[in-house]
């Protein structure tokens, strides 16, 4: 069979059984998922399937979250499910699974993209402040490298920054030339509004993860006066508009209280928010504001209550820090996803700011051969430890000897910093962090380390 055919019948499958869904969510679910279980062969994701078999059963959070998304506009609940289920979750990945053996290398899931360095606010020790405010990817720039992001299985962009939404009108228009992908930014939300909304509502496949770092205290307390209102605004808009839209977090030593509390959660989950990423704080930049990394037992904490959390509250919630074990370690460097900066740096990941490539330069492929790149194809997992997955975080040294090895040169621009700078700034944390990293996960996964037997 070849393989238009099969994936011309794997959409039609797809867009039946979401169809079938639609007259009657809370009835047709679990139908749903019992024809799944007759037609899937044995073991085909059989976890996947169990775990929203017992949702679906239990009637628990889990399944409250399907719900929700049944309460989105139709069309943006279409336009979502075959952009994000079918073109990138089954499709694209089955190109890039081919494309990644063909070319011996990282093919990504993701694209992150910064469309301008410029932004609205001044947040303490933001990363992105580093590049300056007079950088900007052009439309045809973003659109060439998303043609060949396809070409890869890519379907997935993400636009960071500086704020991506000084460009709103750009983004959109991007939007409307690729309307089979899916794009999801990072935005501090202060910049949507009633016509925006009315914009995301037409062309279907364009949805916020907005920053909070708390309550209005800490919040305000590192993004400026007035800002937490802004964001409780957005949100009401975006609620009342029937689209979907997740919250973006970092932690750090200040606001971990505010951030880790059951009333951090309710206050997300009455929102609307169908999703919250954490982020853990990095100290990137010359001018990093150390004092905000968390201390162990910090980082603890936040490992205890999200996996708490999710056992109660219908929203999907990912610690990019705490559950490398769940992707099998670092994705950066192309495996799940690689970064391109304002500039057009080809970066292996959103916080290491090192590079031998440029976009405008050389092909997106070419990229994901380049040395760096190819550093992190043949090094990863960094450490076994999925608690220590960062090259730069966790083990500092082996981003220092992936830079010096592969002559990449730093991307920040404005203030130039040195690996060994960066490395060195990292120890401290690393060595800190290892013993409570190698308890956790002995805790966690005990035939890891008794040395007789394998998981």
């Amino acid at each position: 069979m070849s393989i238009s055919i099969k994936e011309s019948m794997q959409k039609f499958a797809v867009q039946q059984a979401l169809n079938y869904v639609e007259g009657n969510p809370e009835e047709n679910i679990p139908k749903l998922m019992e024809m799944a279980d007759k037609v899937m062969p044995d073991g085909y994701y059989e976890e996947v399937r169990a775990a929203f078999r017992k949702a679906i059963e239990e009637k628990s959070n889990w399944y409250q979250l399907m719900l929700k998304v049944y309460e989105l506009d139709p069309g943006v609940r279409k336009a979502f499910f075959q952009n994000f289920l079918f073109n990138s979750a089954m499709k694209g990945t089955a190109i890039q699974h081919e494309n990644a053996k063909k070319y011996n290398c990282n093919v990504p899931w993701a694209i992150l993209l910064d469309p301008t360095s410029a932004c609205n606010l001044q947040c303490t020790g933001c990363w992105a402040a580093e590049y300056g405010h007079q950088l900007n990817l052009s439309v045809e720039t973003i659109d060439s490298i998303i043609r060949q992001g396809k070409e890869l299985g890519t379907y997935m962009y993400i636009y960071t920054g500086g704020e991506p939404l000084v460009r709103k009108k750009d983004l959109i228009k991007i939007c409307e030339m690729h309307p089979d992908c899916e794009f999801l930014s990072f935005t501090n939300g202060t910049l949507i509004d009633e016509e925006f909304c009315q914009e995301m509502l037409r062309v279907k496949n364009f949805v916020p993860a907005i920053s909070l770092e708390g309550f209005e205290d800490a919040n305000d307390g590192r993004r400026g006066q007035g800002v937490y209102a802004k964001v409780q605004n957005a949100m009401r808009l975006l609620k009342e508009h029937k689209l979907p839209f997740g919250v973006s977090t970092c932690y750090t030593s200040r606001n971990l209280d505010d951030v880790s509390s059951k009333r951090y959660f309710d206050l997300l989950v009455e929102s609307g928010a169908l999703f919250v990423w954490f982020f853990h704080y990095m100290p990137v930049g010359n001018s990093a504001a150390t004092e905000l990394l968390p201390s162990p037992e910090q980082r603890e904490k936040m490992y205890h209550q999200i996996r708490s959390f999710r056992e109660t509250h219908p929203i999907f919630t990912i610690d990019f820090q705490n559950d490398a074990e769940y992707v099998g370690g670092c994705i950066a460097g192309g495996r799940c996803y690689l970064h391109i900066n304002a500039k057009g740096a080809v970066e292996p990941c959103v916080f290491v700011h090192y590079s031998n490539m440029n976009i405008h330069d050389v092909s997106l492929l070419d990229a994901l051969r380049s040395p760096l790149f190819m550093a992190y194809h043949d090094n990863q997992p960094f450490n076994e430890n999925m608690l220590q997955p960062c090259p730069m975080l966790e083990n500092p040294e082996r981003i220092r000897k992936m830079v010096k090895e592969t002559g990449a040169v730093n991307t920040d621009y404005q203030d130039l910093e040195s690996v060994d700078h960066l490395s060195d700034k990292c120890l401290p944390y690393a060595e800190n962090w290892a013993p409570t990293a190698k308890r956790l996960w002995a805790e966690s996964h005990p035939c890891a380390n008794c040395g007789k037997c394998k998981e």
